[in-house]
């Protein structure tokens, strides 16, 4: 199993949203390097759902539902989405800037490119968050 992180805007579509709708097509993503990570994603990894711009916080717990598909809101080009469902929110959100405060998670891709809005995650800084989450 791996882990990811997936970045969303919360006022465009936000964890409670994501609860309510119990799954969603990851679609719209037009960056090659966050596209490779949706084509190496697998059905169960585990994904952490990070509000961006407003918030800028991990909120929750996502599992890989469907590998990845044709996005259907591409017009062009080799643009794939996959589907999500939501696994369980986070009995305390994690900031960036309590991510950037722990030296474990310093080279966090978060950290290091946070406009990427498709990343891998390490097991190690995946365990991190989840006892910051506590």
């Amino acid at each position: 199993m791996q882990y990811w992180l997936v970045k969303q805007e919360p006022t465009s579509y936000s964890w409670q949203d994501f609860l309510k709708d119990k799954r969603t097509a990851w679609t719209g993503v037009r960056n090659y390097q966050a596209r490779n990570n949706l084509k190496a994603m697998k059905k169960g990894d585990t994904v952490l759902y990070y509000h961006s711009v407003t918030g800028k916080e991990v909120a929750g717990i996502a599992k890989v539902a469907k590998e990845s598909y044709p996005d259907p809101t591409a017009k062009e080009g080799d643009w794939v989405s996959v589907d999500l469902v939501p696994d369980k929110t986070l009995k305390r959100t994690v900031t960036l800037d309590e991510i950037k405060t722990h030296k474990a998670l310093a080279n966090m891709v978060l950290v290091k490119n946070s406009r990427l809005s498709v990343q891998p995650v390490t097991a190690a800084e995946f365990e991190q968050i989840m006892a910051l989450a506590k």
